[in-house]
């Protein structure tokens, strides 16, 4: 069994990890496409895009709408040829649409709530490390009222880079004067293992999330939780009577 016992701090992902919000992702892209008379996309499509933050979501949204159409441009090869100019028209379309969908359909996961409460109340500094736009983040963790767990709250536009860089992570610890092994990383994507094995901290992956069709336990995080709750009990001076 994984070792947690210097662990003084968590930080979670959000989309895949606390809430379900592919239902609202995939209607926002579905009305960007239809609103550039693009191809639409289903929401099992959208499942395997999320997690790299909402521009390369439409990346992939755009790259999926030339192919279904057969609009190619002359350079048009892969979903990296998308251009620069294509995701400029296409961005601001879906943030617009995106804040009309925000919180129609996302949920908690099951456990989520009563498993941060138990974490707060045993003393567990709390930090969200999302690739969600943070203008997009706050909102949604203040609509499930669990925005007061959190005393950190990093979108992927608070800083220069994000996941899979360290940098969310390696922040933190600044912040909190946390020494690496104290650091505890929780997400359902590669992204959330990758950023945190490049920072040197632990990691729980999370098998029910987004994470792009592959099994979360290939990316090696220190553990594997099939359940949001389980966390509770790789944790030391977890008070469940809190």
């Amino acid at each position: 069994m994984a070792d947690f016992a210097k662990i003084k701090a968590i930080a979670f992902d959000l989309d895949g990890t606390l809430i379900d919000s592919v239902p609202d992702l995939a209607a926002a892209t579905q009305a960007t496409l239809a609103e550039l008379n693009l191809s639409t996309c289903t929401e099992q499509q959208v499942r395997n895009w999320v997690g790299n933050g909402a521009r390369v979501l439409m990346l992939r949204a755009l790259h999926h709408a030339y192919t279904a159409s057969e609009i190619l441009s002359p350079s048009f090869a892969e979903s990296t040829s998308v251009s620069e100019d294509a995701l400029d028209v296409a961005m601001p379309v879906f943030m617009k649409h995106y804040q009309l969908h925000l919180q129609k359909h996302s949920q908690l996961y099951v456990g989520v709530l009563e498993t941060l409460n138990t974490l707060k109340v045993s003393g567990y500094p709390l930090a969200i490390v999302t690739n969600k736009p943070y203008r997009f983040t706050v909102p949604l963790l203040t609509a499930f009222e669990i925005d007061k767990l959190f005393s950190l709250v990093l979108g992927g536009d608070s800083l220069d880079k994000m996941k899979p860089d360290p940098l969310p992570l390696t922040h933190i610890l600044n912040e909190w004067q946390l020494e690496p092994e104290q650091l505890l990383m929780v997400g359902d994507s590669k992204n959330d293992i990758f950023a945190a094995k490049a920072a040197g901290v632990s990691s729980i992956g999370l098998t029910y999330g987004y994470n792009y069709g592959e099994d979360i336990g290939l990316s090696g995080p220190t553990a594997v939780c099939e359940q949001f709750n389980q966390i509770l009990a790789l944790l030391p001076s977890v008070n469940t009577n809190g």
